[in-house]
């Protein structure tokens, strides 16, 4: 058994750079009878990009772990294994009225502040997180993987939960996942766990198929477990167990390092059960959305995200209006009836990187709320949410972030307020 250092490959830019200097610091365990030559065992090109895949992820963000400090791989390469986390620790300061709960979103601005309550100071680990990874290659499955992710992002935030657990084969991948309708990439870098007011960050139980279709063309297309956010009131309309799965699809071009740039389109299909009990009927409306996404380097030291979403009765995919349920809302004109409302959110972020380890970033977003017949004045109309931020790894496994967060809530009624917030994170990966 022998340690040896991870190869790194030709960087694009700052950001790349920062990758490969981690991924370069990976110490590679191999087993192999007590054999401990490392020169009988050099680093493939192969497994070098299977480093790489860590970060160059389609379903990554910022915010996710990377690669783990130890790999174990067998002699002949065809199967690695990492067992990895990150401890990771927040901490924020509101005034002038306190945004409810730990991430920042402007659905939860309270409209009429306690006046005994107008500063809070609050603390976290959540987002710490352990995780076990498996890859590898054989003549029947081809190129697989395993991954299973948890967090302490439960009950007050310590409770250990399962956020990701899936197996890709080839194509196809199975199991708890993030949706094919989110892009994490195309999602701007926050010490915020919120992030943008528009982000689709839905985790589902899933199979996909994703091929790539030439050097540049993805594709994917996904059966979705579904997860519904009705406001039935269980007097005139009740909420039915959802017997239709999500569909959801995407096409995209990407170029890069890495394939690390891209343009995405994505569409989900949504079935939204319920039963009038007025009329003592069942209903099934559809609910759907599409999402244009890209993340881009326009020149070396600069990162481009940008990221628009549109729909009705797609609220539960993620972003400010899943805080309620807005997947279907009740008809003010028919008793015991509810319909998809629509919805339209945004978001742009641009990173700027000083140093390969050291970089800053701003973030503006908006989610709207677009019923099409009439609601209660005091209901959520609109949010916004701006970010500005500085990031620095000490070292490769090491980060600290510092944060200013605006955000502004506007009802129907006119009514609107602002919340501050100044946020600090540290983390280690490991």
């Amino acid at each position: 058994m022998i340690a040896a250092s991870c190869l790194s490959v030709n960087a694009r830019g700052l950001t790349d750079e920062q990758i490969d200097s981690t991924v370069a610091k990976t110490r590679v365990l191999y087993f192999d009878n007590g054999i401990r030559s490392q020169d009988q065992f050099p680093i493939s090109q192969s497994i070098q990009r299977r480093f790489m895949e860590f970060y160059y992820d389609q379903f990554r963000n910022s915010q996710d772990p990377g690669a783990p400090y130890f790999m174990f791989m067998s002699k002949n390469q065809e199967l690695g294994m990492g067992i990895g986390g990150t401890v990771r620790m927040r901490g924020w300061y509101d005034w002038a009225g306190p945004v409810a709960g730990n991430a920042f979103m402007p659905i939860n601005i309270p409209m009429t502040p306690d006046p005994a309550d107008r500063n809070s100071l609050g603390t976290t680990p959540a987002g710490t997180c352990l995780y076990f990874r498996i890859f590898g290659t054989n003549s029947v499955l081809g190129k697989f993987e395993a991954y299973i992710e948890a967090n302490f992002n439960g009950y007050g935030s310590r409770d250990f939960h399962l956020k990701k657990a899936y197996a890709t084969v080839r194509a196809f991948t199975v199991g708890y996942a993030s949706s094919t309708f989110s892009d994490p990439a195309a999602v701007s870098p926050t010490v915020d766990s919120a992030g943008p007011s528009n982000k689709m960050d839905h985790t589902t139980v899933l199979v996909r198929y994703m091929p790539r279709i030439s050097a540049h063309w993805l594709a994917a297309v996904s059966v979705e477990s579904p997860q519904n956010y009705i406001a039935a009131d269980g007097v005139h309309t009740q909420s039915r167990s959802a017997y239709i799965p999500d569909f959801a699809a995407f096409m995209q071009y990407d170029w890069g390092h890495m394939s690390s740039e891209h343009v995405r389109l994505a569409a989900i299909y949504r079935s939204l059960p319920y039963r009038d009990l007025t009329t003592a009927r069942n209903y099934n409306p559809a609910g759907w959305g599409v999402q244009l996404s890209s993340v881009s380097h326009p020149v070396a030291p600069l990162t481009l995200y940008l990221t628009a979403n549109y729909g009705a009765g797609y609220a539960g995919m993620g972003g400010d209006l899943l805080a309620g349920a807005y997947d279907l809302i009740s008809d003010p004109d028919q008793n015991g009836r509810l319909y998809a409302p629509k919805a339209f959110g945004w978001s742009a972020g641009l990173q700027y990187n000083i140093r390969r380890n050291l970089f800053v970033s701003i973030t503006g977003s908006q989610t709207r709320f677009l019923p099409s017949k009439p609601i209660a004045p005091s209901e959520y109309k609109y949010g916004l949410m701006g970010a500005l931020n500085v990031f620095w790894n000490p070292t490769e496994r090491v980060q600290i972030g510092a944060e200013l967060d605006l955000g502004k809530r506007q009802n129907f009624s006119g009514e609107h307020r602002y919340a501050r917030r100044f946020g600090l994170m540290a983390q280690l990966s490991f």
